[in-house]
């Protein structure tokens, strides 16, 4: 059988793209990383699709940047970075966040979209997929593309519609397919549009206190009966830092909310991605382990300029399983714009 029967075959039975497939990257590592709490997501992540046998992984939070792609597939370990004037030594996860809340407050907002307008989001995975590899060597180029490039998706913000690329029938080329969406005021369990999310972050209040009860009071993520309270405000915080649209101030509440909960270590200097932008590295222990016994880890990479979240990956020991970075995110007009 060859690449191009196989690709055909399996894009068949593969369902209507859906918000993980735009977004690629997201349910992967989010499924890895909360599979003891994917039934109880209120903004659960959407099923992924299977394109030419490589499965999408996981999005994280938007923030507008600019990356240089580059780097290698394969089991690249966490390697260091340096930035002069970018000090992290002898710094707590708990002191690093009050202090990026600190200056995140002071940043000001960029216009919050209308119904109509769509956020556009580019991603590349990690490990970064290396399209010389012998397994995409008898690809089309369309398939190629979309197996191992940056992904694009574009979002409408009212939640009503979706866009991104996709295989054409011959598997060749990509053209951008428009899905409708019902994400606005749906039962429990149903993702929310970023227009509601937009408005949960703007209602939290400014301190700690305030943010961690509102949340519990909330309670988007229904509690693990069987973890702790601090495992639980977890939980209820990075769902909300996945946000696609982030007033500052709430970006803020969510840094000094973040710095209660213990266990969080920040690395010592500014780790290296795939897609070639150095970050500050702030990572949690998860709850079990990987059938060979090491420790899983969430890891989430701050921009050290920007203070946002850009990017997050999950650990297998010292060795990335998976993970996503955006590359850059904007407020469009249409489907197909990039701003």
């Amino acid at each position: 059988m060859d690449e191009l029967t196989r690709v055909r075959e399996l894009r068949a039975d593969a369902p209507t793209p859906d918000r993980a497939r735009l977004a690629p990257g997201r349910t992967r590592l989010l499924e890895a990383a909360r599979a003891d709490e994917r039934h109880r997501a209120l903004w659960r992540r959407r099923q992924f699709v299977i394109v030419g046998g490589v499965v999408a992984a996981v999005t994280a939070v938007a923030v507008t940047v600019s990356l240089l792609l580059g780097g290698s597939g394969g089991d690249r370990k966490v390697q260091p970075a340096t930035t002069p004037g970018v000090h992290l030594k002898g710094v707590s996860a708990s002191d690093l966040l009050n202090r990026l809340a600190d200056e995140v407050e002071k940043q000001p907002d960029a216009a919050v979209p209308t119904a109509k307008q769509w956020i556009y989001t580019k991603t590349i995975e990690e490990p970064v997929k290396d399209p010389k590899a012998d397994q995409y060597k008898n690809l089309p180029k369309g398939a190629l593309k979309l197996m191992t490039g940056p992904q694009e998706s574009w979002l409408r913000y009212d939640g009503t519609a979706q866009a991104g690329w996709n295989l054409d029938t011959k598997g060749e080329k990509l053209k951008l397919q428009v899905t409708e969406m019902h994400l606005e005021n749906g039962a429990e369990g149903d993702d929310r549009s970023p227009r509601e999310m937009y408005r949960t972050l703007a209602a939290l209040p400014s301190t700690a206190e305030g943010t961690l009860k509102a949340l519990r009071e909330q309670n988007a993520i229904a509690d693990d009966k069987g973890a702790s309270q601090s495992r639980n405000d977890y939980a209820e915080i990075t769902v909300l830092l996945r946000a696609d649209v982030m007033p500052a101030k709430a970006l803020a509440s969510l840094y000094r909310a973040l710095a209660t909960v213990p266990g969080g270590k920040l690395t010592d200097h500014l780790v290296d991605t795939g897609a070639g932008r150095r970050a500050i590295a702030l990572t949690y222990d998860r709850a079990g382990s990987t059938p060979n016994g090491s420790a899983m880890r969430e890891q989430w990479l701050i921009d050290p300029q920007t203070y946002r979240v850009f990017g997050m990956r999950l650990l297998d020991g010292n060795k990335i399983a998976t993970g996503s970075i955006t590359v850059s995110t904007s407020v469009v007009n249409a489907p197909g714009d990039r701003g």
